[in-house]
């Protein structure tokens, strides 16, 4: 039995139904399954990390004759790449919400009974309003602990009365604790972590509604991802919708229609 090292240095035992299920998320061709996993078992050995297997999944997926397939596998090395601030993801999870049939607002500041609060995202839906913290982290294995929760759930209770807010939540593009779990269910806090809850993480609400980052496409460099981002276009879908908006990006013709192609890949729903 191989095991492989996880970001939080755990060990588990290899499977290879979870390199399928996260193939099968990513919408990769059916015809590359069966490939791709006997691709990754050749390069097993006692101890691999999960990274190393994503990578091993990237380097086959590059070998594919559809151009641009292996975009759609990065999505959490693509949330990870949001920063370094914290901006840009408040601005994914306010348009997440909004597929989800929700209002938003995005940094707030909100008078409580003691002092001021910046909210990084306030989401309404059926005239309940919440608060939520986002807390983003640009590397794996880092979760959010139950300081979070109880910082949370403190300034919760600060502007709940004075701004009609009904729930607190903790968002986050990693994963919680199991204290700061336990913490906020017992406060009745909602979390939403890469996930969490099971079958209604952050990573299947991406998936479910198709809105990609932009930091996911590789034709981009950084800089360039990071230009997109401080000027608010954050998902694949805003550059389908409007190309105009890569003007600010001064892309020569031929790199403009590299950059679409990709952008159709990602955004494409089978």
């Amino acid at each position: 039995m191989i095991h492989v090292l996880k970001a939080d240095k755990t060990k588990e035992p290899f499977s290879e139904q979870k390199v399928m299920d996260s193939i099968k998320r990513a919408r990769i061709p059916h015809s590359l399954h069966g490939e791709v996993l006997t691709h990754i078992k050749g390069k097993l050995y006692e101890g691999i990390s999960t990274r190393e297997i994503y990578h091993h999944v990237l380097e086959y997926l590059d070998t594919s004759s559809k151009p641009y397939i292996k975009t759609r596998y990065s999505l959490k090395e693509a949330i990870m790449q949001m920063g370094p601030t914290g901006y840009p993801f408040e601005d994914f999870i306010s348009k997440l919400l909004e597929s989800e049939g929700y209002t938003t607002q995005v940094r707030q500041i909100l008078r409580g009974r003691c002092v001021s609060h910046e909210i990084d995202v306030i989401a309404q839906k059926d005239e309940k309003k919440a608060m939520i913290e986002a807390k983003f982290h640009n590397g794996p294995g880092v979760r959010s602990e139950i300081h979070v929760a109880l910082y949370t759930q403190a300034r919760f209770e600060d502007i709940k009365i004075s701004n009609n807010i009904d729930e607190a939540w903790i968002v986050t593009n990693t994963k919680t604790t199991i204290d700061a779990n336990a913490y906020a269910n017992c406060a009745g806090m909602h979390i939403l972590s890469w996930d969490y809850p099971v079958g209604e993480g952050l990573r299947e609400l991406i998936e479910r509604s198709h809105l990609h980052p932009v930091t996911m496409l590789t034709t981009l460099s950084q800089s360039q991802k990071t230009t997109l981002l401080e000027n608010h276009v954050v998902l694949c879908k805003d550059i389908l919708k409007n190309p105009q908006s890569l003007n600010i990006l001064y892309l020569s013709k031929q790199d403009q229609e590299k950059l679409l192609a990709e952008v159709a890949t990602v955004c494409e729903e089978e």
